[in-house]
């Protein structure tokens, strides 16, 4: 091995990279050393035995730690190994030290793990998963915040039992959410797996519980009398005209909800409207034509960025306020000639269904489009076409094609039976 008097000269220019590692000791410094590597890393070190046992410990790399701080660090740790060897009480094992120390950092970065309450974990499931890895964060974020912070927030994580899952589901069930009941489930379940994931806790609490309540499969599909009077109805509802003209243009594009309420001017051309990858649910861009009746409802882009906006802000309308303003006009209260609240004999507040239809949300509306249009004869490859389905297995990697003939045919097939529809003409209580 070889030895040199230590000088920045030396260091600097002297040893030089070879083939393998080698290493430099220092001369009348035992134990100090400095190990070069082909990639012209340089480290120093020191190396010392005890007990019959070799210990090694890194100073640093040089030129980030120059030849005096590492020779200060050498000086301060041999004195240590010098008066363990005497039996002195100032002696310490360095190498033994720094790993009792990251053993104490590990331990206090566990106990604060442990210490996380439910609140914080929320927050770093929001921002380190669902942010970064969902289009809906915002439905996670509005579920934890309205069902899980309130009721556990100054809760530690590691403190959440079975009970208090099934007591919150409980919750929500009672107050006549099913659906609700599942989808925060859902969310609470993937939070606790990501703690887990992440050793914030040992255990999930959701582990083995099933979902709160049967999972209902959505079929609702509007009738032709119910779209006859939903397109009515909706022009004198207590709604937004954006808001109004959302929902019209997702029954006759059938495109999800907020596809549509996030459209953009620049992703209009013509008769062709192209959602980009970053905003269509699959992650994949999709063509849709629209027709006469979609470019009137659509109306005026001059000076325009994004079509539908909230009159409360400058952002497009949330997929969740345009469901608010559903359920709200399907349930208006009713009020007496001076304003107030009107109420039954039972206590219950008085309602009238202001779009004449039975119950239905916004993505209905996207069903029932395919549902007619699938009524019309066309296939379902087609169809799918239409919706922006992802292909699945083999046809998936050979199927290349756009189907833009086919879209075009079709939806100017659903826009002239949306027109008899609305006229009138041959409308039943049924599709047909």
């Amino acid at each position: 091995m070889k030895k040199k008097k230590f000088d920045d000269l030396t260091v600097r220019k002297s040893l030089k990279p070879s083939d393998s590692v080698y290493m430099c000791m220092a001369e009348n410094e035992p134990g100090f050393g400095i190990r070069v590597y082909p990639s012209g890393r340089k480290a120093f070190f020191y190396q010392y035995k005890l007990d019959g046992y070799r210990r090694f410990m890194t100073l640093g790399d040089y030129p980030a730690t120059s030849l005096k701080t590492a020779r200060d660090f050498y000086q301060t740790e041999s004195s240590k190994v010098k008066a363990l060897r005497r039996g002195s009480k100032d002696g310490l094992d360095p190498v033994l030290e720094n790993k009792n120390e990251r053993q104490r950092r590990m331990t206090e970065h566990a106990d604060h793990r442990n210490a996380l309450s439910v609140a914080d974990l929320v927050k770093e499931f929001m921002e380190k998963h669902s942010m970064v890895k969902k289009k809906s964060w915002k439905e996670d974020k509005r579920v934890l915040e309205k069902d899980v912070i309130p009721l556990w927030g100054t809760t530690k994580a590691k403190d959440i039992t079975k009970k208090d899952v099934n007591e919150l589901c409980d919750t929500i069930i009672n107050r006549g959410a099913l659906i609700m009941a599942n989808n925060a489930f859902a969310k609470i379940s993937k939070m606790f797996n990501f703690a887990v994931e992440r050793g914030i806790i040992e255990h999930s609490p959701c582990y083995g519980l099933s979902l709160p309540s049967k999972k209902v499969h959505k079929d609702r599909v509007l009738a032709e009398n119910e779209i006859r009077n939903l397109w009515e109805n909706l022009d004198t509802s207590g709604m937004s005209n954006e808001v109004k003209r959302a929902l019209k243009l997702m029954l006759v594009t059938a495109q999800r909800p907020g596809e549509v309420l996030g459209m953009h001017v620049n992703e209009i051309d013509g008769h062709w409207w192209t959602i980009p990858k970053e905003r269509a649910k699959n992650g994949k861009a999709h063509r849709v034509y629209l027709t006469a009746m979609a470019l009137l409802l659509i109306g005026d882009t001059n000076g325009k960025g994004h079509i539908f906006i909230s009159e409360h802000s400058v952002k497009p309308i949330e997929s969740n306020a345009a469901a608010c303003a559903v359920r709200r006009n399907l349930e208006w209260p009713i009020r007496d000639n001076k304003g107030n609240l009107l109420y039954g004999e039972d206590g219950k507040l008085l309602t009238e269904n202001r779009l004449s239809i039975n119950k239905f949300t916004p993505h209905d509306l996207r069903r029932t489009a395919a549902t007619g249009l699938s009524r019309l004869r066309f296939s379902n490859d087609i169809i799918d076409a239409v919706l922006n389905h992802a292909a699945k297995g083999v046809i998936s990697i050979y199927n290349r094609n756009n189907y833009d003939d086919e879209k075009q045919e079709s939806l100017n097939a659903w826009s002239n039976k949306l027109t008899n529809i609305i006229c009138g003409e041959g409308v039943g209580n049924e599709n047909r």
